[in-house]
């Protein structure tokens, strides 16, 4: 396969570019004629540079009521926000302090007030009355107010340091070992659930130790009078339903409330609106159900999407005119969010003209999937078109990432990777099969034993230093061996160290993909699921996925040594690498920004990246198969959890696509973890009229490019994955010399990725 992007995707012939229709060019300027009673009002919008199109003067000039505004990417929803509480201010004859602005960063709404203060319609004094704040803001001020004096945990390290001594000092009660990260997220899900930790299941020995870790982490906040964040909301709700008088107060005062960023409301965050909005009704949202991708957070796209049974009578504003990007990016955009039927319908225009079309590359694999990127980025920064600080890379999970981040690291291309900082090879899965690797080249590598000792399911700190004390009065070869003396081991277990010693020492002469292919065979696959280490939340990606990743990487080198080798080259460059992110005094436009699609929500870059248009990576594995899965989160009600986590990770493309303002850049890796992964449906989907989709709700087999003999009693078939053989014109039948014909292919449903 050449490395090189083309204008379209693999397999697509004789079909147009999608673009998205030219808007009205009308604004204000025209729409609002001296006459009429806020003329003034826009002429002096229009003075300071803001001339508003006809949906967002819409919206500026609704009045009391409920009101949906659907926002549209890129549509300028901050503006028609920051105008509104003028309007009311300006022209309504609403007092400042009666304004409420709700939002979910505090950079949003610093933004917001900053915004508000520059216009020249109301007088800084009064623009700094208006209460715009995040939800946390809102709810810690108030209850300040009301004598709550908890400390807040906002350090996420204290957590954290808290359940890593908890689950020291339960180590001889719990039957498995957690990731705090994870139980974090877990106990926060439930939380936002608006469910009590006394109230959950104690069904299995997981379930049981869940809720004792969670009860235990509950009574240490409550002995050293704390609170976390989801705390500030959950106390806030209680106190709000609790204490009628606070809330008529509060109902009188917050008159005007204004919602940013609803899609990305929670079930408990949306109980404290609808408290403050009850009675005067006074509630404008303003939000995009096509960007709702926070499920695992408890977002739910139902909010909008019922908005109007929940408050009947609401207007309905669509701000539908795209200022971001070119037009052939929003008509890919549109043609992709389209299938989606859980939504409201609506169409963006654009007021750019069409520009350069996005390109697409179907590479062999992640490998030349980095090469390719890495090759483009540098190709245009030598030659001025761009600088490293216009590009983005967004992937959809961080192991589908690590060879790019391998590729910038070798080339030294300077980038900031904004997702938690941590490399690849400092997973908490992977970590074990990198020390086995390490005790075949080293057995008294003691870094590696106590890295491997939670395998053999024992107590990593009191077997670490038994091993150590027994090795300083007669060392061993292999200091493991040690362990066989440990008196709190049963016998089946020194088997088990055994058979571990005797499984290192088959490794030496293998490839590292084989050896880590013998390692999760023999033990380490059964040790993940039984130990369900996994993930507990959906936004903790599969942990298989981690480990194919490993393997996959492993492919590139001969030995373990190499293997090892490279690894140890590669965090030496990251630690330095690392400290890009956190000298942040660097200029914005030097460094390239890689982050998933969810952390890309809200930003726009001249030049974007979408790596990983595969099926298997988007839509994710994940995805294809949650209507055979219990744990997809509870955000997640329907009756069809299969076509609802398709439709999620549709919006993630979607969102990941409009993201690019001048130039898109989509890859397709043709292989992943070893097996064949078809161009993303999103993708594809995109350049076919809707009847020649299939409903995911009814059939999720894959769909593959392919040649298809035309012969009625002929059935072979053959994956098309280069261009070159995307772009032949004609093909004979390999068994029946019928001719072939080129097209999507629905394959059975027992054939995954």
């Amino acid at each position: 396969m050449s490395l090189t992007y083309y204008s379209y995707p693999i397999g697509i012939q004789n079909s147009s570019i999608p673009v998205a229709d030219r808007a009205e060019a009308d604004t204000s300027v025209q729409l609002v004629v001296g006459k009429e009673a806020d003329a003034g009002f826009f002429r002096a919008l229009e003075r300071h540079g803001i001339s508003l199109n006809r949906p967002q003067i819409a919206a500026v000039r609704h009045d009391a009521g409920p009101a949906l505004t659907l926002a549209g990417a890129g549509s300028g929803k901050t503006s028609v926000l920051v105008c509104r509480t003028a309007y009311l201010v300006a022209l309504r004859g609403v007092q400042p302090q009666r304004v409420l602005l709700m939002t979910f960063s505090k950079k949003a709404a610093d933004e917001m007030k900053n915004r508000i203060r520059s216009l020249p319609v109301i007088p800084p004094q009064a623009a700094g009355g208006i209460e715009a704040r995040t939800f946390h803001s809102f709810c810690l001020q108030l209850l300040r107010g009301s004598g709550f004096r908890q400390s807040i945990l906002s350090e996420t390290s204290q957590k954290l340091v808290f359940f890593k001594r908890l689950m020291r000092e339960l180590a001889h009660t719990l039957t498995r070992e957690y990731e705090p990260e994870t139980l974090l997220a877990q106990l926060s899900a439930v939380k936002l659930q608006m469910i009590d930790v006394s109230e959950l299941p104690e069904t299995t020995s997981e379930e049981r130790e869940l809720k004792v870790l969670f009860t235990r982490y509950e009574l240490w906040k409550k002995e050293t009078d704390r609170f976390d964040f989801d705390d500030l909301l959950l106390e806030a709700y209680r106190l709000l339903s609790n204490d009628k008088a606070l809330l008529d107060s509060l109902q009188q005062r917050f008159r005007y409330i204004m919602i940013d960023e609803f899609q990305d409301t929670n079930e408990v965050q949306y109980a404290i609106v609808k408290l403050l909005a009850a009675g005067h009704r006074n509630l404008m949202v303003v939000g995009d159900d096509d960007q709702t991708i926070y499920s695992f957070n408890g977002a739910r796209n139902d909010y909008i999407l019922n908005f109007e049974q929940q408050y009947p009578g609401a207007a309905m504003i669509v701000l539908d005119i795209n200022y971001r990007s070119t037009a052939a990016i929003v008509g890919l955009g549109n043609a992709i969010i389209r299938r989606n039927k859980l939504r409201k319908p609506k169409t963006l225009h654009v007021v750019k003209p069409k520009g350069e079309p996005p390109s697409y590359a179907r590479v062999k694999t992640t490998q030349e999937e980095a090469v390719l990127i890495a090759n483009t980025i540098a190709q245009q920064q030598e030659q001025g078109a761009r600088s490293f600080g216009d590009f983005a890379v967004l992937y959809r999970t961080a192991s589908s990432s690590r060879a790019l981040v391998e590729q910038l690291l070798i080339r030294q291309l300077p980038f900031v990777d904004f997702g938690d900082g941590q490399l690849f090879y400092d997973n908490w899965a992977v970590k074990p099969l990198l020390a086995h690797l390490r005790l075949v080249l080293d057995r008294r590598n003691f870094d590696a034993i106590e890295a491997m000792l939670q395998t053999l399911y024992v107590n990593r700190e009191q077997a670490m230093a038994f091993i150590w004390n027994q090795d300083k009065e007669r060392a061993k070869k292999w200091p493991l061996i040690h362990l066989l003396d440990y008196p709190a081991l049963k016998e089946f277990q020194k088997d088990k160290i055994k058979e571990r010693i005797k499984l290192l020492k088959t490794l030496t002469e293998l490839k590292p993909q084989a050896a880590i292919a013998v390692l999760r065979q023999s033990f380490y696959d059964q040790y993940l699921e039984t130990g369900k280490q996994s993930v507990l939340t959906e936004h903790k990606e599969g942990i298989k996925e981690v480990v194919d990743e490993l393997e996959s990487a492993a492919q590139a080198h001969e030995t373990i040594e190499a293997f090892l080798g490279y690894i140890d080259d590669i965090t030496d460059k990251h630690a330095s690498a690392a400290q890009l992110k956190k000298n942040h005094n660097a200029p914005k436009r030097s460094t390239i920004s890689m982050m998933s699609i969810h952390k890309s929500k809200g930003l726009e870059f001249p030049a974007v990246f979408l790596l990983g248009a595969s099926e298997g990576i988007l839509p994710h594995a994940s995805a294809l198969t949650a209507d055979k899965r219990s744990d997809r989160s509870a955000a997640q009600t329907g009756e069809d959890t299969g076509a609802e986590a398709l439709e999620e990770e549709r919006r993630l493309a979607y969102v990941a696509v409009t993201r690019a303002q001048e130039q898109l850049y989509i890859s397709s890796p043709a292989v992943y973890h070893g097996k064949p992964a078809e161009l993303s449906r999103f993708v594809l989907s995109a350049f076919q009229p809707e009847s020649e989709e299939a409903d995911d709700s009814q059939e999720r087999g894959e769909l593959a490019l392919a040649w298809m003999c035309s012969s009625d009693s002929c059935k072979v078939w053959q994956r098309i994955i280069t261009y070159e053989d995307a772009q032949a014109e004609q093909r004979e039948c390999p068994l029946c010399k019928s001719p072939m014909r080129k097209g999507p292919k629905r394959l059975p449903n027992a054939i995954k990725i």
